[in-house]
């Protein structure tokens, strides 16, 4: 239980001490940091403790009246400490909404230690929905009461998230609740649009977009930009374990809807583990299918707020580590772990254009490097057909890493200053950025050494859509609950609720603490919901 005078052996000696030990069942845990987390029963916000226990990231903390939790918080410390390394700048508001006190995330709203700025807003437009799903993390639909903002609100909350500074929050997602059972959300698009917002978007489960088959073309024609369509797999067991009954030719007639409309998809499956984390590959292969509108898959893990099941925390939980091993695994080894990268990797892009237009940069994705992951991946087909074999992800062909740091020295010189610098830096371009392709990986037909010189000295964007056209995004956001609940991630947070009282509150407070508080304020008692 103790090693007898280990301060006078050699390193040699400890490790093989430590070894020792590990084999008689010990177990090696380091501290990586301490932060504030909740408590899942009572919400009371802890000190906590995040530690490495034998290759994995975990979660301690203790409540006096509820005692200690223990959870996973990476499933795996190398994939993690790979991640880390991509430190988000800070970018706070500069008019919070509220002010700070007691210990976070108590009176969130954003107060001034909040570290970023609203990138993707959010309004929950209604809480009715037309299904029961068993992993709601909003808990939809069940409470007896109504809570639907009028459009007087709703415009209200708009005009608060683009009032934000020094940036005004550039996109905004309509969600629920289930937002098409609102008869005016046509309207509601549009009105985000004469707000201001260069995109806008639904999270939705479908249904009425499927039964509608105009209702895509109206809402595209409002000024709609993407469906964020839950979509949890290829065969009906996953819909029946997620949400109820089998939905799966639902989701495919709302897809081809959209399709006609030319609105475009995004899939966001709920991952369970032992549900459909064995589908990871097909629904990517289902994506690529159906690419012609469809393009990217965001996987959410589920989280265990709102209904899903607290008792099956561990059993079910799937963290970041799993997500992008099973990719690996599924894809046959054309998609591996390190083809993935968090959000704040990309940062040298937004700084880049920054330092070129002379001005800080008006989105920046710096949320905390361990609430997400992504990469672009290409399908070059076989036969005609789509497979798993065929895979090629961005990093084969451009030396991502590489890429970063060459954005990060021009931006550097263009921060600096000087005589010509931008003509300067654009000459560099042109001569330093092909050296990072290569372009015996290239899939056919992508001219990637003309978008990057497009893109990086004459600011085409119109060339990012000619990439993203034949790409793929595959990215997975790990939201988190009270039993993974990470202060440092929340500060770092930059998808925001807005709520009617003015707040604008980060996505997993609002799900962890405070949505039953915001709804009760601000909602009807309802006899029945019949939707």
């Amino acid at each position: 239980k103790s090693l007898p005078s280990i301060y006078s052996l050699s390193i040699k000696n400890i490790r093989q001490k430590m070894k020792n030990l590990e084999e008689l069942g010990y177990s090696r845990e380091e501290v990586i940091k301490m932060t504030k987390s909740l408590c899942p029963i009572c919400f009371k916000p802890l000190d906590a403790e995040v530690f490495d226990e034998d290759g994995k990231i975990l979660i301690k903390k203790t409540c006096d009246e509820h005692g200690e939790f223990v959870n996973t918080y990476w499933s795996d410390d190398k994939i993690y400490n790979r991640v880390k390394q991509f430190e988000p700048t800070i970018t706070s508001v500069e008019n919070p909404s509220v002010e700070k006190f007691g210990d976070c995330p108590n009176n969130c709203g954003l107060c001034e230690d909040h570290e970023t700025s609203t990138v993707l807003g959010l309004i929950d437009v209604t809480n009715r929905c037309n299904l029961r799903c068993p992993v709601c993390f909003a808990n939809a639909a069940v409470s007896g009461r109504l809570y639907e903002p009028t459009q007087d609100e709703i415009r209200e909350m708009l005009r608060n998230l683009r009032n934000l500074k020094p940036h005004p929050t550039p996109a905004i997602q309509y969600a629920g609740g289930e937002p098409t059972v609102r008869k005016d959300l046509v309207e509601l698009v549009a009105m985000a649009k004469e707000e201001g917002f260069t995109h806008v978007q639904i999270a939705t489960n479908g249904l009425r977009l499927a039964r509608k088959e105009n209702f895509a073309k109206e809402l595209k024609d409002a000024g709609l930009n993407t469906v964020y369509l839950a979509f949890d797999g290829v065969t009906p067991e996953p819909y029946i374990n997620n949400r109820g009954k089998n939905l799966l030719p639902q989701k495919i007639q709302a897809i081809e809807n959209c399709r006609k409309a030319g609105l475009g998809v995004v899939l966001v499956p709920t991952l369970i583990k032992g549900v459909n984390d064995q589908q990871i590959g097909e629904i990517i292969k289902f994506a690529f299918d159906h690419r012609e509108n469809v393009y990217g898959v965001n996987f959410q893990p589920v989280s265990f707020s709102g209904r899903t099941p607290a008792s099956q925390v561990e059993e079910q939980r799937i963290t970041i580590p799993d997500f992008v091993n099973e990719i690996a695994k599924q894809t046959h080894g054309d998609v591996k772990v390190d083809d993935f990268y968090p959000p704040s990797s990309v940062e040298p892009f937004a700084r880049f254009i920054g330092a070129l237009e002379g001005e800080s940069p008006s989105v920046t994705l710096n949320c905390n490097q361990h609430c997400g992951i992504a990469t672009y991946v290409f399908m070059e087909e076989t036969e005609g057909k789509n497979t798993l074999n065929n895979l090629i992800p961005i990093t084969k062909f451009i030396d991502v890493e590489g890429l970063f740091e060459l954005l990060d020295k021009y931006s550097d010189k263009l921060e600096k200053g000087g005589f010509g610098i931008k003509k300067r830096v654009e000459a560099s371009a042109v001569k330093n950025l092909p050296k990072l392709i290569n372009t015996n990986e290239v899939p056919e037909g992508l001219d990637i050494k003309k978008i990057l010189l497009n893109v990086f000295t004459k600011r085409s964007y119109d060339a990012l859509g000619e990439f993203s056209k034949d790409a793929m995004l595959i990215s997975c956001m790990h939201f988190m609950d009270p039993f993974n609940f990470d202060e440092d991630r929340v500060k770092k947070c930059i998808i925001h609720y807005a709520t009617p009282d003015g707040r604008i509150i980060p996505f997993c407070t609002m799900n962890s603490m405070y949505r039953e508080s915001v709804e009760e304020e601000f909602s009807t008692h309802l006899k029945e919901d019949k939707n």
